[in-house]
């Protein structure tokens, strides 16, 4: 028997859970123990999150909800290419990710290719009763009461969790009214020790002082991390280099001393012969082969240049890990975890950070009408994506809306140079204002216009041309298909339904080694027989 691998080792996850949940005395031994039972037994990962989410409630501090489980499905869920959607810009550009549909499926999908890799997570989950449109009704069969906001988060939560590395960050935006209840759902999932800060962020300009009591103009941003320790200081402030100079034009000639362990940049193993290496308008002298395996060099060697350092700091510097030997054979340091650290941390108040009117004035720079309520302005997810401080991170939305998140990591990347990549879920609730659906008429369509110039029809007439160049990426754009587990008719099985290349692999040479493929990570196909 071949089992899921990933609902074996999501179970253990769950059940180190519950453990914790008895150490800290919120649920009795003797329920942990059915619990654990039970998910043992359990034949998918829904069912799994079902039972664990049967004790989840805070008993020192009355926190409860009632339980809105997930749905049970007897089909697979995959991903479907949407060819005419996705499209190709530049191919040496980064290509970004669009999942439409519902994000549980989406999230289940992402673990596949993601599990671990995602750096930055942004949500903005629906508030009120009336924000998930038919969502809330296909999926609860109700409005989005409190205990539904609840419920859905909590499996999505689970997930999320799994996705994230193990150095990234959660950020949630949500209003006053369930700031309370979510933080101690968030608290259930990542635990009470990985909360980071609850921020507060300055919605409006001006508040309504006709306001009965008090003039809100304030939401928040909760933040957690994977792992407390391994989060790095959130700040926006940038360092004036990555890597720093270790020469200098207004320096005098010197000799260093480079003890064998010094970072290669130019290749993993080779030769740098001795000699004189001009960079731009400085020069670097080797007074002897340089030789290095592994990137690294074997041997002490004797430098002379410009040098702006003492011989105590280049011992330091290779001591730390941090000299290098670029590519066209000149040299530089990374920055000190010293250096990072003396960065501003961002603060828990967010004055300026976008407001509501930025973002109606944004959308309406790209499609003229207003045609989608209660979007995040692009500077908000802006300064929290680059607060994480890294250019090369994946970030993820899985309640994306109009795709704001999409659009404040490519404005990041165009400014600082990065190459992040963003991947977004955005369920196709149909809205009076979107009759095909938000994904397909706000969603996309942003997403194609300010990436490409133009929309898919071939229109150019949107303001936001006017000031600004498209950011020429790429985006693929799936959708979420369904085959049951229990179809057999050749063409139309799992098997040959789905895609493996949607995943980033290359096509199976044989069907056994597919049929392994799709028992082994797609929930409702957990075993095979051999």
């Amino acid at each position: 028997m071949t089992e899921n691998k990933n609902l074996e080792e999501f179970k253990k996850e769950l059940i180190a859970n519950i453990d914790g949940r008895v150490q800290n005395k919120i649920i009795e031994q003797a329920n942990a123990d059915l619990l654990k039972k039970l998910i043992n037994q359990a034949e998918t990962e829904t069912e799994a999150i079902n039972i664990a989410a049967l004790g989840t409630t805070y008993k020192r501090t009355g926190f409860h909800f009632d339980k809105r489980l997930e749905k049970i499905s007897n089909d697979i869920k995959y991903k479907v290419k949407n060819e005419k959607l996705s499209f190709v810009n530049d191919a040496s550009r980064q290509t970004h990710e669009l999942i439409i549909g519902d994000n549980y499926g989406a999230l289940q999908n992402l673990l596949i290719t993601y599990k671990g890799k995602i750096d930055v997570i942004y949500i903005d989950p629906p508030y009120g009763k009336d924000s998930m449109g038919e969502f809330a009704k296909t999926n609860y069969d109700n409005s989005i009461t409190r205990d539904n906001l609840l419920s859905m988060l909590y499996s999505r939560l689970l997930l999320a969790k799994r996705l994230l590395s193990e150095d990234g960050v959660i950020f949630c935006s949500i209003d006053d009214k369930n700031q309370a209840y979510v933080k101690c759902l968030f608290d259930e999932v990542f635990g009470e020790e990985n909360f980071i800060d609850s921020l507060h962020w300055k919605r409006k300009k001006q508040p309504s002082f006709l306001a009965k009591h008090t003039a809100k103009v304030m939401e928040y941003v909760l933040v957690y991390a994977k792992s407390y320790n391994q989060l790095k200081k959130l700040s926006i402030e940038t360092l004036s280099d990555d890597t720093k100079k270790v020469v200098n034009l207004t320096n005098q000639e010197s000799v260093r001393h480079f003890k064998s362990g010094v970072k290669v940049k130019c290749g993993i193993s080779g030769v740098i012969k001795k000699g004189v290496y001009k960079v731009k308008t400085m020069s670097v002298e080797y007074l002897d082969d340089v030789f290095y395996e592994n990137g690294k060099t074997t041997n002490d060697v004797d430098v002379r240049a410009l040098f702006s350092v003492s011989q105590e700091k280049i011992d330091k510097f290779i001591s730390e890990n941090l000299l290098f030997i670029t590519i066209n054979k000149g040299l530089r340091r990374d920055v000190s975890e010293e250096e990072q650290n003396n960065r501003k941390s961002i603060t828990d108040l967010l004055l300026d950070w976008g407001d509501n009117q930025d973002s109606e004035k944004e959308l309406k720079l790209i499609f003229v009408d207003k045609i989608f309520d209660y979007a995040k302005p692009i500077k908000l997810i802006f300064n929290l994506v680059k607060s994480f401080c890294s250019d090369s991170c994946t970030v993820l939305d899985f309640f994306a809306g109009t795709g704001t998140t999409g659009q404040a990591v490519m404005e990041l990347n165009r400014q600082d140079g990065g190459n992040r990549k963003f991947i977004l879920c955005q369920v196709n609730e149909r809205t009076d204002t979107t009759p095909n659906g938000i994904a397909y008429d706000v969603t996309t369509k942003r997403l194609k216009r300010i990436m490409s110039g133009e929309c898919y029809e071939g229109t150019k007439d949107f303001p936001w041309l006017k000031d600004n160049e498209p950011y020429m990426d790429n985006l693929n754009v799936y959708e979420i298909g369904k085959v049951s587990k229990t179809e057999h008719t050749t063409g139309k099985t799992a098997f040959d339904k789905i895609d493996e290349t949607c995943y980033g692999l290359p096509k199976f040479e044989k069907l056994t080694d597919k049929i392994e493929w799709v028992c082994q990570n797609f929930e409702n196909a957990t075993k095979m027989e051999e």
